[in-house]
């Protein structure tokens, strides 16, 4: 029996292969495999085969996790042969009768490794061999440098017998994965500008193609990039995050019709191709993050040390496999990053927040901080320009309640859009603006520039931190009141965190109707409270008081919610009704709610503000029945009584 074992922290896995039929785990080194922990107990599980299968016995106190089975102190489980055992902080995988199956991400994770570790030996002999540091400072001046660096990569290479015929099987395998993201990068390349953010800085990188170019491989290359994109009817998808998901998921299954007309010569150039890439990424951009940020099924980037990089896609973590060369490495390209917005980092002032060229919001810490080393998260921003109908085949919000928010848009109501993190605030923020008419004029204020509206008639205000001597910072809140000086038509804050509230408060009851703003909060109810205490923040006020100016300013809050497998969805629509006095509460009613297994439907609720819109012609009184649902859940819908008795009043509505 075979039993390979790792930290999850780490990528290289340990062996250890026994003929016994028993097996004891556990931190005591009597135990056949010894897992250094104190989260491990002395003996923690006892694993038997038993009739071809393996049986678990967790004798610790802590659980174990097999499959997806938590197994609890003093039981049992039964598994095949290759199930992951989880054992905090450790995986382990078991092979019995026939070897242990990884799956797609695991391989990819484990090349990937492979291809970093090579590049960290190639970067330590190059800087035995030229100075990096200059490099960079000249390289934008001196073209020769790039075409010096590339060859000196090559001699590396040579050096180091990286191409010997023992490493073909592997570097066979590690050209099915470059082929791939050489493929996923074109069809980057290839976007326009009309529908997408800007994304020039990292689009347009010039080390994609190599210095040292060689045109009769560059022409194989591109032969073959045409007959997979043929294969898998590239040109069918709506869009490039639907292309870029079908290269990741249905590569492998067309990769077989490649893999013979990929002949030494050809697979050499193209590992080299993506060396001379990486390597330069790492001494000129942003090293192993410069594809991520341009992999448009990516949303979230966390690097939680120089060797753990790990992505969010569809809603799910997951480990990318690929590493700094260094934590030095890391936290230059972290200041790289952040000098691009003015903003600075280092030992006196280790936490930063930035935005790159596209948007995508970044958080920098370092030590003396950060414990492990630099750490970064990077919150992507939306390739493509999402609009509401997006949201709606995405499922994210009904027809019925979209058209009811471009109605109140219009119609100038105060929004507030709330949620936790990562929710998708400012995207709704950012769809929703889109519904304000051209003619008018909005001031938008964030601490980082996020928002990106189409109309002509925009001025962007972002937050500015103190310099060096701790003075000269320009809050939110700094901004907010400064904007109503300005004469706007509207005013949209990015996020209200602090004493800014009350200005935005203020600013929605003195005439700057149709203002909008995100908030932090766990459900419509709790926002009432949330803006309670970031008032507070700013002035000594009467709860009564808040209450009353929250009821006057706020017409309606749209909550976004965080579904278990990743999928982000509205699922309240609430007006703020009137404060009681008689109650001292605000009174909310649900326009829209979500229901489980039912998703977004109208409550029945007809708000307040209903006949204005309905006057403005915004509004179709239909959209209460849901004009998306089945016939039958119109009929049965609550809002029909509702508006059976509203039908008379608005026939006579001029």
């Amino acid at each position: 029996m075979k039993i390979w074992y790792n930290k999850i922290s780490e990528s290289r896995r340990s062996m250890v292969e026994v003929a016994a039929s028993e097996v004891t785990i556990g931190r005591d080194p009597a135990n056949t495999v010894v897992l250094q922990s104190p989260l491990v107990s002395r003996v923690h599980a006892v694993v038997r085969l038993v009739d071809g299968k393996l049986q678990l016995q967790n004798v610790g106190l802590n659980s174990c996790i097999v499959g997806e089975e938590e197994v609890l102190g003093g039981q049992t489980a039964f598994f095949e042969p290759g199930t992951k055992v989880r054992i905090w902080p450790f995986t382990l995988t078991f092979e019995a009768e026939r070897p242990t199956v990884l799956s797609r991400s695991e391989l990819e994770a484990h090349l990937r490794s492979i291809v970093a570790d090579l590049e960290l030996r190639i970067h330590r002999k190059l800087l035995e061999r030229l100075d990096l540091y200059d490099f960079e400072a000249r390289r934008g001046a001196d073209p020769e440098t790039v075409l010096l660096l590339e060859n000196n990569i090559e001699d590396v290479c040579r050096e180091l017998g990286v191409f010997e015929p023992e490493n073909e099987a592997l570097l066979e395998e590690i050209t099915g994965l470059t082929l791939r993201d050489v493929l996923v990068n074109q069809l980057i390349m290839e976007l326009g500008t009309d529908q997408y953010f800007d994304l020039s800085s990292l689009m347009a990188n010039e080390f994609d193609v190599p210095a040292t170019l060689v045109p009769e491989r560059e022409a194989e290359l591109h032969g073959l990039l045409k007959f997979i994109r043929d294969r898998l009817r590239l040109h069918e998808c709506r869009d490039i995050s639907q292309q870029v998901h079908r290269v990741e998921s249905q590569f492998n299954e067309v990769f077989h019709l490649v893999r013979p007309h990929l002949h030494h010569e050809l697979r050499k150039y193209l590992i080299l191709r993506t060396l001379k890439k990486d390597l330069k990424d790492t001494i000129f951009g942003y090293g192993p993050l410069q594809d991520l940020l341009r992999a448009p099924t990516i949303t979230e980037i966390m690097v939680v040390a120089s060797d753990q990089i790990y992505v969010e896609q569809g809603g799910i973590v997951e480990k990318s496999g690929r590493r700094f060369i260094s934590d030095k490495v890391t936290e230059a390209i972290i200041e790289r990053i952040v000098a691009q917005v003015g903003r600075r980092i280092d030992k006196s002032q280790p936490l930063v927040d930035a935005r790159l060229p596209d948007g995508s919001r970044v958080n920098a810490v370092i030590p003396p901080l950060a414990v492990k080393g630099p750490t970064l998260t990077i919150r992507k921003f939306p390739v493509q320009r999402l609009t509401m109908d997006d949201l709606i085949e995405m499922g994210s919000i009904t027809k019925a309640a979209a058209s009811f928010l471009r109605a109140c848009v219009i119609g100038r109501r105060n929004i507030l859009v709330s949620g936790g993190t990562g929710t998708g605030k400012t995207t709704m923020l950012n769809i929703l603006s889109s519904f304000i008419p051209f003619k008018e004029r909005i001031i938008t204020i964030e601490d980082t520039t996020e928002l990106r509206l189409h109309q002509e008639h925009v001025v962007p205000m972002e937050a500015k931190p103190p310099n060096i001597e701790g003075a000269g910072a320009y809050t939110i809140r700094d901004l907010v009141k400064n904007a109503l000086r300005m004469r706007p038509d509207r005013i949209i804050v990015g996020e209200c965190r602090g004493g800014e509230a009350l200005d935005m408060i203020q600013a929605m009851n003195t005439g700057h109707d149709g203002s909008m703003t995100t908030v932090h909060a766990n459900n419509a109810s709790d926002v009432i409270e949330r803006l309670e205490v970031l008032i507070l923040m700013a002035a000594d006020l009467p709860v009564a008081s808040i209450h009353r100016q929250i009821a006057s300013a706020i017409d309606l809050i749209v909550h976004l919610s965080r579904m278990p497998g990743g999928a982000r969805k509205v699922t309240q629509i609430t007006e703020v009704v009137r404060y009681d006095p008689e109650e001292k509460r605000i009174i909310l009613h649900d326009i829209f709610n979500f229901r489980t297994g039912v998703s977004l439907r109208p409550t029945g609720y007809l708000p307040t503000f209903v006949d204005v819109l309905v006057e403005k012609e915004l509004l179709d009184m239909e959209f209460l029945y849901g004009r998306d649902q089945p016939t039958a859940e119109r009929i049965a819908s609550p809002a029909a009584p509702m508006l059976a008795h509203a039908r008379p009043y608005l026939q006579q509505t001029p």
